[in-house]
């Protein structure tokens, strides 16, 4: 169930929030970023879903070892 909820935003934020978001998917967005705060358990347990997945850790692993070698290529 979704409840209506009424917020004071700076004009500017407002302005931006409509260019950059889009009009209707602005409570989504803001959803989105609330929700790891007032749903702790939430991220917990998708924290514990993404680590028991063992394809996604390798692909995550490999992609941060090369990022590493990068940075370290650069850095000479």
């Amino acid at each position: 169930m979704h409840k209506k909820l009424t917020i004071t935003v700076d004009e500017k934020v407002y302005q931006g929030l409509h260019r950059v978001i889009g009009r209707h998917k602005i409570s989504q967005f803001i959803e989105t970023l609330v929700r790891p705060h007032v749903h702790s358990e939430d991220l917990l347990e998708a924290y514990k879903a993404m680590g028991a997945d063992e394809q996604r850790e390798r692909e995550a692993r490999e992609w941060a070892e090369g990022t590493l070698r990068d940075v370290a290529r650069g850095s000479r």
